[in-house]
């Protein structure tokens, strides 16, 4: 697959943080875990610094479904009962994706996150990009890269995946459950920030007792969010839990909340271990996550939304 060549330039400048409000579709696989439906929330709870155009669902496999189209469906449905609690209609805004992964053929899925994610890009005015930020395998993404190569003018992928560069290997969740899509995003060129997950945002911990004082009772968002993290840690007395995807959400909102260098894109191998050329293009890439600024300001908005 040839992609359109992007001068550094341009990609340097599509990699600083948002100017003015960002307008965002958000691929998620949401009932893999329990993080997931913090950053969503997190997201449509912002709408001074995030116009959040659309949800779709990733796929993913693991205890908690039978295969990855069936995790696609678990967290469509998910996303379904998040928007309920929060008002919004699902309506031409929450989309199901991809229920196989690209594997080492690469063969791009063709389903109705995909298109969408392709026609909102190429509808984007060239002076405001459309920050695609995937919180799950990056499926869905890879796939809308090769259907339609051009996307990459229109749009930036802000991606929670992998580990720090210099951790020993990079078999992290989402990038694992198709390491072949993360190559092609990697490879093609798109602007793109990366946020690792262990060795940057794997402090980004909470407890129950700090869910339960700070957000239970409040209303239903407040209260699902304490319930998943209690069935989702049964022994969750004395115990936390990462809640690692919310950080996409704040680089956008406060990049000062996720301080990030431009290195050359790291190479992905197939042995599933980051390797570096000097001569690829530049990538944002998160090296730090200030916890309790993020989770302040996550509360602060749950609370808002008023009492049961």
């Amino acid at each position: 697959m040839t992609f359109p060549k992007l001068s550094e330039q341009f990609r340097i400048s599509r990699l600083g943080a948002p100017a003015g409000k960002a307008r965002i579709v958000l691929d998620t696989d949401t009932y893999n875990e329990i993080d997931d439906q913090f950053a969503l929330t997190y997201a449509l709870l912002s709408p001074d610094k995030l116009s959040v155009e659309a949800i779709y669902a990733a796929p993913f496999h693991n205890s908690r479904s039978a295969g990855p189209g069936d995790g696609m469906e678990k967290s469509y449905d998910e996303i379904l009962r998040l928007l309920d609690f929060l008002g919004r209609s699902a309506d031409g805004f929450a989309f199901r994706g991809s229920t196989e992964y690209l594997g080492s053929e690469r063969q791009p899925q063709d389903n109705a996150a995909v298109r969408d994610l392709i026609d909102k890009a190429l509808a984007s005015p060239a002076d405001d990009p459309l920050y695609v930020v995937a919180i799950g395998a990056i499926t869905n993404v890879a796939s809308a890269l090769l259907l339609e190569p051009e996307i990459i003018k229109k749009i930036v992928v802000v991606w929670l995946g992998g580990h720090h560069l210099n951790w020993p290997h990079t078999r992290e969740f989402n990038l694992a459950q198709d390491v072949p899509a993360a190559q092609v995003a990697l490879d093609s060129g798109v602007p793109f920030v990366i946020v690792p997950c262990m060795g940057v945002t794997s402090h980004l911990l909470t407890t129950l007792p700090e869910l339960q004082s700070t957000i239970g009772g409040t209303n239903p968002v407040g209260d699902y969010l304490c319930q998943i993290f209690k069935e989702y840690r049964p022994d969750s007395f004395g115990a936390s839990s990462v809640i690692w995807d919310i950080s996409t959400i704040a680089w956008l909102l406060n990049s000062d909340w996720a301080p990030s260098d431009l290195v050359h894109s790291p190479v992905l191998t197939d042995q599933v271990t980051w390797s570096v050329d000097q001569s690829r293009h530049l990538v944002r890439v998160a090296n730090f996550v200030h916890r309790d600024p993020i989770f302040r300001d996550l509360f602060k908005k749950i609370r808002a939304l008023g009492s049961n």
